[in-house]
């Protein structure tokens, strides 16, 4: 970790010190209400830890996609929820810069807590607009980013208001993401094993390349795979096929034999006769997969074959679904999965969970507390798998 974190600030550095912090607040709504408050609960560790050292904690962060003020995508129900896990009250300002923010500011206690406005009702946020940003930075004194999975953009609130607060830190939940997933690539326990899914290689080209040089073992699950198997001359049916992705997926293969990375497809796959929760189902080898079908989850000998290639890795990390796991019928193989992750983290593996459906489905069956590490950010995740550095990171002051 060669960032500055909240760690390194003391008492005397935060007491009565405006501090602006990047949460992530991206919360799934229904009808007003919160169903999901995880990325809520994740930040609670850095605004209780800059609160109880006496700070004016000012929380900022995005909400949805919205064009310009957008009613539904206002932060109130996270202000809310905030008030009830910190048990006192989160003011909220009805804007995220101007007149109205510097006055609520400046009649803070120390100790307290506010939560700005949805930044992104403003385009120059995205545009990572420097006056936009200064408008933003003005009413504080230091910045913490604790919203990782934003830290691959540079925006306005991740990157831009770090050219007018200093120091400019990461947050604890930064921090997490950032030991583990990084020294999961650069200084891993080994055998270390990545189990890549999701339904197109195009977009997981950069993660299974930079894996290739990395990891012992490579699993690949999701409808990515049935282009690694057209490319091997086999019928794929109706299946899902990247055709332009075929001599990359040649060469993939190819690459994993000459760094002698053991490289595993699925033996056999669930297939159904079209792509529907009630569609008719059947099991079936990957060389016999039928005409007009398609493939939508991997099999149980699969499941039983990845298991067994997992049993002695001391490090896993997993991006990406075995299947179409939002239908039951199809959610076999991802459930397996993770059962088999939980099963390995009791024994002392470090089990890494990287972003977006592979988080969901974990958190679905309710395994989340059972693996080492969940984490926050989908795009932040991959790209940091990549090798790739993030704008929200790179800004911080060196430790």
């Amino acid at each position: 970790m060669t960032k500055k974190t909240v760690a390194n600030l003391s008492a005397s550095d935060l007491s009565g010190k405006r501090v602006l912090v990047r949460a992530d607040f991206n919360v799934p709504l229904d009808n007003g209400n919160i169903t999901d408050d995880t990325r809520i609960r994740a930040a609670l560790p850095t605004i209780e830890d800059l609160a109880s050292k006496g700070a004016k904690v000012i929380l900022c962060s995005h909400f949805g996609r919205p064009k310009g003020v957008t009613e539904k995508l206002r932060l109130t129900p996270v202000a809310k929820r905030l008030s009830e896990l910190l048990g006192k009250e989160v003011k909220k300002t009805d804007d995220c810069i101007g007149d109205e923010v510097a006055a609520t500011v400046a009649a803070m206690q120390n100790g307290d807590v506010v939560l700005l406005e949805n930044v992104r009702f403003y385009p120059e946020e995205e545009a990572n607009d420097p006056e936009f940003a200064k408008k933003l930075a003005s009413v504080a004194d230091l910045y913490v980013n604790d919203a990782f999975g934003t830290a691959h953009r540079a925006h306005a609130s991740t990157e831009g208001v770090t050219k007018y607060l200093s120091p400019s830190v990461a947050g604890f939940l930064m921090e997490k993401e950032l030991q583990y997933l990084g020294s999961a690539i650069d200084n891993p326990q080994r055998p270390l094993a990545a189990i890549i899914g999701g339904s197109k290689v195009s977009s997981k080209i950069g993660v299974i390349e930079k894996l290739l040089e990395k990891c012992d073992k490579l699993l690949l699950g999701g409808g990515m795979v049935f282009t690694f198997y057209k490319a091997r001359g086999l019928n794929v049916g109706k299946s899902l096929v990247e055709d332009d992705k075929l001599e990359l997926a040649k060469s993939l293969e190819a690459k994993a034999k000459e760094r002698g990375v053991t490289f595993l497809l699925p033996t056999d796959v669930i297939v159904a006769d079209k792509f529907a929760a009630d569609a008719n189902t059947q099991t079936v080898s990957v060389e016999n997969i039928p005409d007009g079908w398609m493939g939508l989850d991997i099999g149980p000998d699969s499941v039983k074959t990845f298991q067994d290639a997992l049993a002695d890795c001391k490090t896993v990390i997993w991006n990406g679904p075995m299947g179409v796991f939002e239908m039951e019928k199809f959610a076999v193989g991802t459930e397996g999965i993770a059962h088999s992750l939980a099963g390995i983290t009791k024994t002392g593996t470090t089990t890494i969970i990287g972003g977006g459906d592979s988080v969901a489905a974990v958190e679905q069956l309710n395994l989340g507390p059972e693996m080492s590490h969940i984490s926050t950010g989908g795009g932040a995740s991959l790209e940091l798998l990549e090798g790739k550095e993030l704008p929200g990171v790179a800004a911080l002051d060196e430790a």
